[in-house]
């Protein structure tokens, strides 16, 4: 598929931005690669943004904040937003479009991942969207324009972004399979390098998001392959002691 294709896939989302601090210039040409990758490189806006000097969560809170404000100020009703350590993998314009279909189909709708870690996940009618319980990672989602308002409209609370996204219930969809990562870069953000590290030795959060969904679309089998070790290990118990 050519990359005209591509960047018409992208149509459903009336404002495409990318958050980077102001002196990661590196980041942002990286960013600006993957963009192109997947036919986005014209319609992406860099926000740049300057680092907290106290809180970098606080920071990080009124960057995506910033960039839902500047969506609304232009009438947007849906504003796709992207950290700067983003990669794609798996990228498919027809599924996106077919995901862009369903949002447009229903008003419930509040968020729409990309890539991200979920707490639960069920199949809808859309083969290419899952209904999640989301639980972290915001480097690549969209949200309507009713629920920007609210999230434009709350206050720092001391609260990571995420943790007050993951606030809200309801509503909330990614795509199947995601197709957006965060890369291995060192995080910026100081208060999770211990965090960051530990991801590290995990094989990274490309992998780590890998093996969530994987867990989330299998766990049906996994409760079986338990309960049948399960059942064997009693089998062989009672063997032994009879």
């Amino acid at each position: 598929m050519n990359q005209i294709d591509h960047s018409s896939a992208w149509d459903f989302f009336d404002r495409i931005y990318c958050i980077s601090l102001r002196e990661r210039i590196d980041r942002r040409r990286q960013a600006l690669e993957q963009f192109q990758r997947v036919g986005l490189a014209s319609r992406v806006e860099f926000v740049m943004v300057e680092r907290h000097p106290l809180d970098c969560e606080q920071g990080i809170y009124e960057s995506h904040q910033q960039c839902i404000r500047r969506g609304l100020a232009t009438d947007a009703d849906t504003i796709l937003i992207f950290e700067d350590d983003v990669m794609f993998e798996r990228f498919n314009a027809e599924r996106l479009i077919r995901c862009a279909a369903f949002l447009q189909a229903r008003s419930d709708w509040k968020a729409f991942f990309l890539g991200c870690l979920s707490q639960k996940s069920r199949k809808t009618e859309a083969e290419s969207v899952a209904e999640i319980s989301y639980r972290c990672l915001a480097h690549a989602y969209a949200l309507n324009r009713p629920f920007a308002e609210t999230v434009a409209r709350k206050p720092w609370c001391k609260v990571p972004f995420d943790g007050m996204i993951e606030s809200f219930a309801g509503g909330f969809y990614a795509m199947y399979p995601a197709c957006a990562f965060q890369s291995d870069a060192p995080s910026d953000n100081f208060n999770h390098r211990l965090l960051d590290g530990f991801r590290r030795c995990m094989g990274g959060l490309k992998r780590i998001q890998k093996v969530n969904e994987w867990r989330l679309a299998n766990r049906n089998l996994l409760v079986a392959l338990h309960l049948a070790a399960l059942l064997a290990l009693a089998v062989w118990a009672w063997r032994a002691w009879s």
